[in-house]
């Protein structure tokens, strides 16, 4: 078993033991993970790979409701909403509060050319996947250990040193986690 699963694994363990108890409590359920059909259809239709960690933790249980996107995709809407989440919010820091990120160059004076550049330059960031409401893990198929950030538009904050202590809130200060390209510098 690699560190990602492992990771991913005790984060479920965690999860089933403390986070809800098997009945619907605030709005959260648990059930069965998800499968690798299930996990897959999910990658392709956003466009993104889950984590090794993320992917080990979903196969094990889904978390839903109270924040949790519902992966087995009854109604994508709002799932889709948290996806785009982390993208829009900078998005509308660029349009709204004049953001601008020193590796995009010279801002456009048009907002509208502003968002453009800054779209295509996000495009090309890690993509941060949610785990439960704006709280975010860069995907991945291959990485792991990754930081949780909370992210609400350019107000980024470090949640977790990784999925893990995300859940049991046993972060020691934030040394040294695994950095995010991009994402870091809104820290």
């Amino acid at each position: 078993m690699d560190d990602g699963t492992a990771l991913g694994l005790a984060a479920a363990e965690h999860i089933k033991k403390h986070l809800v108890s098997p009945r619907v409590r605030d709005g959260v359920s648990l059930r069965p993970g998800l499968t690798e059909a299930e996990l897959a259809a999910t990658e392709e239709l956003f466009g993104f790979e889950f984590a090794d960690d993320h992917r080990a933790m979903l196969g094990e249980v889904l978390p839903v409701g109270g924040g949790w996107p519902d992966w087995r995709l009854g109604d994508i809407d709002p799932v889709r909403r948290q996806v785009d989440w982390p993208v829009d919010g900078v998005l509308f820091d660029v349009s709204e509060n004049e953001f601008w990120h020193r590796d995009w160059g010279p801002r456009p004076p048009e907002v509208h050319a502003a968002v453009e550049v800054a779209r295509t330059h996000l495009a090309t960031v890690p993509r941060m996947i949610p785990i439960v409401s704006h709280r975010c893990l860069p995907g991945g198929r291959g990485t792991s250990g990754y930081p949780v950030l909370s992210m609400y538009q350019t107000d980024i904050i470090y949640y977790g040193d990784n999925l893990l202590s995300f859940f049991t809130h046993a972060d020691k200060p934030h040394v040294h986690p695994k950095p995010i390209r991009f994402w870091d510098d809104l820290l």
